[in-house]
């Protein structure tokens, strides 16, 4: 079994609806645990694959036998139009950050283990959650802790760090766990949850261009996909899903003019059909076997024949 719990494999594998042959892409391999679903269902077919992570790749390989219908891409899956010579059947994009990355305290992504702060899913990149809270400016720092992680206390938390790094850098997780804990009020030390919860995941989106990839693959997808071709997307904060909802909807609605009268055969189809009428959440036993499933929203796209 892969170390990484596969969030709604079930339920994305069936609305992926795959066809034996087809071509399909697995757009967050992780550590292929989708893919070896989709594998499994492909016969002669193909299935391309990305990752930003070399650890990643690599035990995916091993996990999969490196089969030969598996193409793999040390790459972000927003440059997919750009890698593949291809259209294809169905794309399947699980943003979450994979266990693995979590639960290697070195890896800098939990406030849960001291470690340098890094970030980084692709460890060839220069940008790192360090040079975030060290370089950037209280205003950049504001708008990243407010916009990407919703921080009630985002000017607080950057002018604090601005604070204690003229004195000294802030180099490791816990540095800045304290840092930030010292910048909350007594009442919100006292709620439920780690305070430091929503910093992390807006460096960590900063640091790894995560919603700006998200939206480059939004822009690009419609024109991968062959006739009948799926896209389904399983995120897990509210920004990810606000930006996918609002796509999906723009591609399965058509404006109309409620002052013009049309006839029937008049009025034009979108271009592609929801294949959900509302985001999918885990299932109760999932949601025992996994905490990480909590959070997760699936949403599914077909374009038209």
């Amino acid at each position: 079994m892969d170390k990484h719990y596969s969030v709604m494999k079930k339920e994305a594998i069936e609305l992926l609806g795959i066809k034996e042959n087809g071509i399909y892409v697995d757009g967050t391999l992780g550590r292929g645990g989708h893919s070896e679903e989709i594998l499994k269902r492909i016969g002669d077919g193909k299935l391309y694959a990305f990752d930003l992570d070399e650890e990643a790749i690599k035990e995916s390989k091993e996990f999969l036998n490196n089969d030969s219908r598996l193409h793999i891409f040390h790459n972000n899956f927003a440059n997919m139009k750009e890698c593949l010579d291809t259209k294809v059947d169905g794309i399947l994009l699980d943003l979450g950050v994979s266990s693995p990355q979590f639960d290697e305290g070195e890896r800098g992504f939990s406030y849960r283990f001291d470690a340098p702060l890094d970030m980084r899913m692709d460890q060839s990149k220069e940008l790192t959650a360090k040079k975030i809270v060290n370089e950037y400016s209280i205003e950049e720092l504001t708008r990243i802790f407010r916009d990407n992680g919703e921080e009630r206390f985002a000017y607080q938390i950057a002018k604090k760090i601005d604070a204690q790094r003229k004195n000294k850098p802030i180099e490791t997780t816990f540095e800045l766990v304290d840092v930030i804990k010292a910048s909350l009020p007594a009442k919100e030390l006292a709620k439920k949850g780690h305070p430091a919860k929503q910093v992390f995941q807006a460096l960590r989106i900063a640091a790894n261009d995560e919603l700006g990839s998200l939206e480059k693959f939004l822009n690009d997808f419609p024109d991968l996909l062959n006739e009948k071709g799926r896209v389904v997307i399983i995120t897990f904060h509210s920004l990810e899903d606000r930006l996918v909802k609002r796509r999906f909807n723009d591609l399965t609605k058509v404006k109309v003019d409620k002052r013009i009268v049309l006839l029937p055969e008049e009025i034009e189809e979108a271009p592609f059909v929801s294949l959900t009428r509302k985001a999918i959440k885990a299932n109760e036993v999932e949601l025992q076997e996994n905490n990480r499933s909590h959070s997760a929203l699936l949403r599914a796209i077909e374009k038209r024949g």
